[in-house]
């Protein structure tokens, strides 16, 4: 099945810049977009004002804070005060909870954390609300949230295809109590319900029905936001999460850098050898990320923490093996690091299975029909499974790669291209959709490779 293409305003064609020599690189990465949405979700519910520091700025954060701002909550740039060091990324947040309003359109976009965590909360606004995103966004799965919207009470209007666009009109609160959903689609449909959980009547006691739960590292991080905040949630069983009604304390937080955003670039010292290093890597942390330190090694890399030969001053430090091995990989933990791995896999000497990723058919393309397709049309051999990708070793060429809307459909592009003449991604500029500055991160990890400077791992 070919992946679906769909319209939206796109930059040129861009050619991935090759790698002439091992790397040297050394990474520095906006925050997180997983921990960036939930702590604005959280900021707009607290009981007081909050300061998010370090937050990334991409389309979908920016569609986060629209939808918020929509809804009534003030959400404010911070001017740093004299003398301080600003985010080279963009500016902090204030955030200032106020009584949520109706009669607003929600614009989505393509971001399944505001189309799965914002309809709950908006539920608890006063008056209408519709819910719409980007034309492909009406085909990704949302039944597990609007039904649950209608099991709590809510009167949803919808065409019965469990999909965008729908309206309901918000009363100002919600009933809460028990809940059962099927979330084998998305663990942001568990994580959208939790983040509102405590100013719901009776909280919300949900259990999930469905066969499978993906990215549980997705949930973990939603509890622990959570509980940060002085919500106690109890955890009964797996699958099971009991959430207490009661305040959101306000609390100013630092974002933690995007540990997905650093997997094409750790990833690279693989594909091109020699070493990358991602700094402010954190020591402890629920992003799904922190996964390539076990899994690179497996790919025969050297990872290494602050205090070690390739991180002297911080961060964490990849450095490529002399060969890449086949493996067989189940990534049900962390899908969305599979197009980084795969495009890795598509470089390896033996053949690689990945499974446990059949929920990527549902995000912003159908990515393993898009990551067959890019690959096989660059000399690949690909085969789709159920449940994931088969790759079989064959030489790559250049030539057209199409992004599909997709931000880790262009940088899986960019990985194949460190090594292969001439791949050009149809939109690499689709990855603002959570690291605007990709392009020109990624050029000066290539330059890398011949800068005369010295190397982070000291060598």
């Amino acid at each position: 099945m070919a992946a679906t293409t769909h319209s939206q305003p796109r930059t040129d064609p861009w050619t991935a810049p090759v790698a002439r020599g091992p790397l040297r690189g050394d990474v520095s990465l906006p925050g997180s977009k997983s921990l960036t949405n939930r702590e604005l979700v959280l900021a707009a519910l607290a009981d007081g004002p909050s300061t998010i520091r370090l937050p990334l700025h991409s389309r979908d954060s920016a569609l986060m804070i629209a939808g918020l701002r929509a809804l009534g909550v003030g959400i404010d740039e911070v001017v740093p005060a004299p003398g301080e060091q600003p985010n080279p990324y963009g500016p902090d947040l204030r955030i200032t909870p106020a009584p949520m309003h109706g009669d607003v359109r929600v614009d989505c976009g393509l971001a399944g954390t505001v189309m799965r965590f914002l309809p709950p909360l908006a539920a608890l606004a006063v008056g209408p609300v519709t819910i719409d995103g980007d034309p492909y966004a009406r085909k990704r799965p949302m039944h597990a949230i609007i039904q649950a919207l209608v099991d709590l009470g809510v009167a949803v209007t919808d065409d019965g295809d469990g999909a965008m666009p729908f309206s309901f009109t918000g009363t100002g609160s919600v009933r809460g109590g028990a809940l059962s959903i099927d979330a084998s689609a998305s663990s942001q449909f568990v994580s959208g319900l939790l983040l509102s959980a405590p100013r719901f009547d009776e909280g919300l006691h949900l259990t999930h029905v469905g066969e499978r739960l993906p990215s549980l590292p997705h949930i973990d991080m939603t509890v622990a936001a959570l509980r940060a905040r002085g919500v106690r949630v109890d955890e009964p069983a797996v699958g099971e999460w009991v959430v207490h009604p009661g305040p959101i304390a306000a609390r100013d937080v630092t974002i933690e850098p995007d540990l997905s955003n650093a997997a094409p670039f750790a990833v690279a010292a693989l594909v091109a050898g020699g070493s990358v290093r991602i700094r402010t890597w954190p020591a402890e942390t629920t992003q799904v990320g922190a996964d390539l330190e076990t899994l690179l090694p497996l790919w025969g890399a050297t990872v290494v923490r602050d205090g070690e030969d390739l991180v002297v001053d911080g961060g964490v430090g990849i450095r490529g093996g002399a060969s890449l091995p086949g493996l067989e990989l189940d990534l049900s933990r962390g899908g969305e690091l599979a197009p980084a791995l795969v495009a890795l896999a598509a470089l390896a000497a033996g053949p690689t299975e990945v499974t446990g990723i059949g929920h990527l058919r549902g995000h912003e393309t159908d990515r393993l029909a898009a990551l067959a397709d890019d690959l096989n049309r660059s000399g690949g051999a690909v085969r789709e499974l159920d449940d994931g990708l088969r790759i079989e070793p064959a030489p790559l060429h250049g030539g057209d790669w199409a992004a599909y809307d997709d931000h880790r459909m262009a940088t899986a592009g960019a990985i194949v291209g460190l090594v292969v003449d001439g791949v050009a991604v149809d939109d690499i500029g689709t990855t603002a959709k959570t690291l605007p500055q990709f392009p020109e991160l990624w050029a000066a990890l290539v330059d890398s490779a011949s800068a005369p400077t010295s190397a982070p791992d000291g060598e």
